[in-house]
């Protein structure tokens, strides 16, 4: 029973989980010939402020970006 953890910064929408649970599902089965049904998929979603990157929070990080 494969069990995959997403972590992503705040921000995808609904259609782009889905898509992200699928093409990790269907991944699993064509390579490792697991079964989708008893695929685990999670998305955590991580509010930038609680995300370091680089030394510094991601949303301080992205400020300094041009």
């Amino acid at each position: 029973m494969p069990y995959v953890n997403v972590q992503i910064t705040q921000g995808a929408t609904r259609e782009q989980k889905a898509e992200i649970v699928k093409d990790i599902t269907d991944s699993l089965q064509r390579v490792l010939g697991k079964k989708p049904e008893h695929t685990h998929v999670v998305i955590q979603e991580i509010a930038e402020e609680n995300w370091g990157y680089a030394g510094l929070l991601t949303d301080e990080w992205k400020k300094s970006q041009p």
